[in-house]
């Protein structure tokens, strides 16, 4: 049984780090269908290397509309049934599409696969906290308190992409988390053990950087699967906790920095959605 993989890139100025994404997709042993790259309205010539350097990789040039419309944009452009996707500040080791395929082959029930990985920080491997481990199975639960699934690690079907709607272009950050839980309340989800891709991090242009208080944008993807998603009884409780344990976190720092209105904000989420 054969798969095709399209494989997006999203990118917004980063023409330095670009070629390494890319040249890590064309090293692959077993090759992608089709590689995307959209540029995201970049303003440091990241179309014209890839013209350049790259002639046979698909090139989307959009206005910047942020990561997730990008990701959307390059799958939307895409025709495989898998779907991949690279962020272009990260790397893939050379045998990660085929491992994920060859679980694919044995497991056809399964329409998410995701990997370990390597962390890079200001050029120095480092190892993740106990925190930060990756499960497979019914992950909901592990799912909940932060991103557990790297974009850049995960292969997922089209059909499920489809079916979730894709990552939310009205979440500037925390899209990757909101999507794997649209997915992990009602979707097993495989994980390959051993490390796959390098994720580098650190720099300045990171969006978990750009943004203070990442939970407000955690806390509105809990309410949106509060409000619309066919959870159990089980995985409603659950969510119902952690939108108040981030809320107060949240809460905190919003007095701190001396904003009334989203602590005013925080306080009504709970109200809301009472244990």
């Amino acid at each position: 049984m054969t798969f095709s993989v399209s494989v997006i890139v999203p990118s917004f100025n980063r023409a330095p780090v670009l070629p390494r994404a890319l040249d890590s997709l064309l090293a692959q042993t077993n090759k992608a269908a089709e590689i995307i790259v959209v540029d995201d309205g970049s303003s440091d010539g990241t179309s014209s290397l890839v013209k350049r350097d790259y002639p046979g990789v698909k090139l989307l040039v959009q206005e910047n509309h942020g990561v997730s419309a990008a990701r959307n944009a390059g799958v939307s452009l895409s025709s495989g049934e898998w779907l991949a996707f690279l962020d272009s500040d990260d790397e893939w080791l050379p045998e990660k599409l085929a491992h994920q395929l060859a679980f694919a082959r044995k497991n056809p029930d399964i329409n998410l696969i995701h990997t370990n990985e390597i962390w890079i920080r200001k050029g120095v491997r480092v190892n993740p906290m106990r925190k930060h481990r990756k499960f497979g199975g019914q992950i909901f639960a592990k799912c909940l308190p932060r991103c557990i699934i790297s974009p850049s690690s995960a292969m997922i079907s089209r059909t499920l992409f489809d079916r979730v709607g894709g990552f939310d272009v009205e979440l500037p950050a925390c899209e990757d988390y909101d999507l794997w839980l649209r997915v992990c309340h009602q979707q097993e989800v495989a994980y390959v053990e051993r490390p796959l891709i390098k994720k580098y991090g650190g720099h300045e242009d990171q969006l978990s950087s750009k943004y203070w208080g990442m939970d407000r944008f955690r806390i509105k993807s809990l309410v949106r699967l509060l409000e619309q998603s066919s959870l159990n009884k089980e995985q409603e409780a659950m969510t119902r906790r952690t939108l108040h344990e981030k809320c107060r976190v949240l809460m905190n720092g919003a007095v701190k920095r001396c904003n009334n209105d989203l602590a005013a904000y925080c306080t009504e989420i709970m109200n809301i959605y009472e244990l």
